[in-house]
């Protein structure tokens, strides 16, 4: 069977590939149904895309690789798709688009395109071998217990990165790229929890609060959750793609609160108040009781003195902690690093000494925040190759 294009992977970018591809197009997955990350995505509404996404939210060996296609096919161009199929969607918190009903909304819309656009889908399948031809590539795979032999002139490798390998995930394009001479940079889960080895969160298991998480490269405001393993929520996932081993990290628990003017002036109206039940007002009770431990806190409001203020002020703005690690790609909601982009052309995504393969989304070394710019990425880095494939025919 001879195709034009094969797309392995369909998943958000291969998918969208598939729909500007053009000529006689396959997209192959081996999971049981498309879309499997779109579909948990957001607790199923689909984080799909950010109002604010640019180059600046994506980390990459070269931070430059991604400018091209994320302005030839931005954020506004994926919100008009959304609407022409009458797709709802809100705006939840920093610019990050919800579908107001279910992610599967995302799901069907790139499947009708890609039926347009006549892409078949066969799922289900796994490629057994794959290799170079004079004209493109040959393909072995295996599907409902056969083994098929396939053609195409171009091949797409779409199949993501190596976070949540209960999905499926696997490391299939970096073997890929790989027995072509392309090279792959170091990967690593991202978007991540912390863990810490000896349990010290346990008792906190489900307390958050708006927090500024830091290390020595970068910051982010968001919401701190504690867990029986350690660290989660917004602003630790966020930092975890800038963490490495062994490093500390920084919590500020009152990044935006004035604590001390407000402890100052409630000493003055409210002295014979316990310093802890005035703290409670402003933190979870249960953290100020954890931090008990740590940090000079006893006595009334009456008994501190600015001094004392300021040291606790000081202490809860920058609480030092090192992580004992990741929950890894077990829960990682993305991998950080994959194939090199200098060995991409940027506005193509074709491997610049292999005519004919092109390697998108997760699978390249481009990884963007938390809040829908890795779905942006896969929308874009897909549309990018789609088009390029397509000006060919």
């Amino acid at each position: 069977m001879t195709y034009d294009t094969i797309i392995l992977g369909a998943g958000a970018a291969g998918m969208m590939c598939a729909a500007y591809c053009g000529g006689r197009v396959l997209v192959i997955d081996h999971a049981k149904a498309p879309g499997e990350k779109i579909r948990i995505s957001g607790g199923g509404r689909c984080n799909f895309t950010n109002m604010y996404a640019g180059p600046d939210n994506f980390l990459s060996q070269n931070p430059h690789f991604c400018k091209s296609a994320l302005a030839r096919y931005t954020q506004w161009d994926f919100v008009d798709l959304v609407g022409r199929y009458g797709i709802a969607w809100h705006e939840k918190t920093l610019g990050q688009l919800f579908c107001d009903g279910s992610s599967k909304q995302i799901i069907q819309m790139l499947l009708d395109e890609m039926n347009s656009a006549g892409a078949e889908l066969w799922v289900q399948t796994s490629v057994r071998d794959l290799r170079k031809t004079d004209s493109g590539f040959a393909l072995e795979v295996e599907r409902e217990g056969q083994r098929l032999h396939l053609t195409c002139a171009n091949l797409v490798l779409a199949t993501g990165g190596k976070s949540i390998p209960k999905m499926g995930a696997t490391g299939l394009a970096y073997d890929i790229v790989g027995q072509f001479g392309l090279r792959v940079t170091e990967t690593r889960a991202a978007l991540v929890p912390f863990t810490f080895s000896d349990g010290r969160f346990k008792g906190l298991s489900g307390v958050s609060l708006p927090a500024r998480l830091s290390n020595d490269r970068t910051s982010f405001d968001e919401a701190l959750l504690f867990t029986h393993r350690g660290l989660s929520g917004p602003s630790v996932l966020q930092l975890s793609s800038y963490w490495r081993e062994g490093e500390a990290i920084r919590a500020n628990l009152i990044p935006d609160l004035p604590l001390f003017d407000l402890l100052r002036s409630q000493r003055q109206s409210a002295g014979r108040k316990a310093l802890t039940t005035e703290l409670a007002r402003h933190m979870p009770a249960r953290l100020v009781d954890y931090l008990c431990q740590f940090i000079p806190m006893s006595g009334n409001l009456a008994d501190q003195s600015d001094a004392k203020l300021a040291d606790l002020t000081s202490a809860l703005s920058d609480w030092q902690l090192v992580p004992s690690g990741t929950e890894g790609y077990r829960t990682a909601e993305v991998t950080l690093g994959g194939i090199e982009t200098n060995d991409l052309s940027s506005k193509t995504m074709e491997a610049k000494d292999v005519p004919g393969l092109y390697a998108i989304g997760e699978a390249v070394d481009v990884t963007g925040w938390l809040g829908g710019y890795n779905f942006q990425w896969a929308w874009s880095s897909g549309h990018a190759a789609g088009v390029a494939i397509a000006a060919r025919h």
